[in-house]
This record gives structure tokens, sequence and C-alpha cells, in this order.
């Protein structure tokens, strides 16, 4: 592919980049999975998100940042399975003894809860997820995402505000 300054916001350019790199970005994507239906949708928010930020990327640099935001897609999905993995095998031992109306409402909660961390902002989410869920302290998160534990402190509040709002202190 020619690398000279073309605009990636031009549709002909984009088109190029698509044909040029979806096909093995798919293949890619498939062999981590072995989904081809999550490797599909990866691959498709990947291209909006290249088309949403076209004017930040270059040619020269397209190909690294379409890998990179697919991979950074695909371990936020493992990320999510191995929380609700966690989460769901903490509470194996009181479904054995809780009525079936019981555990219908917990559930339906659970699904709540993840429906409203997925609905956060994908900044705020990613605090929460790291502060609540991986157990991170704010300097550890601010050092992996190189930015101030100010801008943690306010990300968390702005996520920590929605949720409650939602479904009342967690």
């Amino acid at each position: 592919m020619d690398h000279s300054q073309q605009d990636i916001c031009k549709e002909k350019v984009y088109n190029k980049v698509f044909y040029t790199y979806a096909k093995d970005l798919k293949r890619h994507l498939y062999f981590k999975y072995k989904d081809m239906a999550s490797a599909e949708d990866i691959l498709q928010d990947t291209f909006i998100k290249l088309w949403n930020n076209c004017s930040k990327v270059t040619l020269e640099k397209v190909k690294s940042y379409l890998y990179t935001v697919a991979n950074n897609a695909f371990l936020d999905v493992k990320k999510h399975e191995n929380v609700v993995r966690k989460h769901q095998k903490g509470f194996v031992n009181y479904n054995e003894t809780e009525s079936p109306e019981f555990l219908m409402i917990e559930e339906e909660f659970l699904q709540k809860v993840e429906r409203v961390i997925a609905s956060l902002p994908e900044k705020q989410r990613e605090v929460f997820v790291m502060s609540r869920i991986e157990k991170l302290k704010y300097k550890e998160i601010s050092d992996k995402l190189g930015i101030s534990v100010k801008a943690i402190e306010k990300r968390m509040r702005n996520a920590l505000i929605v949720i409650r709002k939602e479904i009342g202190n967690i």
C-alpha cells in the first residue's frame, strides 16, 4: 500500500485500508477467539474506531493501530469473561440453599450491574474495573494509564455517580 500522505478520512483511502487489512485481521481475531461471530464483531468495532479517529491515524501507522485496537478489545472481552466467571464462582455455595425466587432476583441484579458497568464511558469503565474488579490502587492505575491520580479519582467518582443512580450503593 502506498504510504504517502493520504488522508484516511477520505472514503476511498479508508476503503483501501479496509480491503488491505480486514481479511488478515479477521483471521488473526478468529485464531484468538475460536469464534467467527466474535472475531467479526471486534473487526467491525475496530474499523468503526478507525473511522472515528481517522484524522489522528497516519497511513504509516494504520496497521499497528488496527491490531492494537483489536487486541485491546479482545483483552477487554476476556477480562470481562473472567470477572463474570469469578463472580459466579463466588455465589456457587449460596445457590445450593437459596430459593428459586432469590436466585432469579440475584441473576437479574447481576445482569443489571453488568449492563450499567458496560454502559459507562470507556475511560470510566476502565478505571472502575481496574479499581473494583482487579483491586488496583489509584496510584497503580495512574501508572498503568499514564495519567494523574486526580484524573483517576475523577473518573472513578463519575463512574460511581452513574452506578449509584442506576442501582444504588454497591
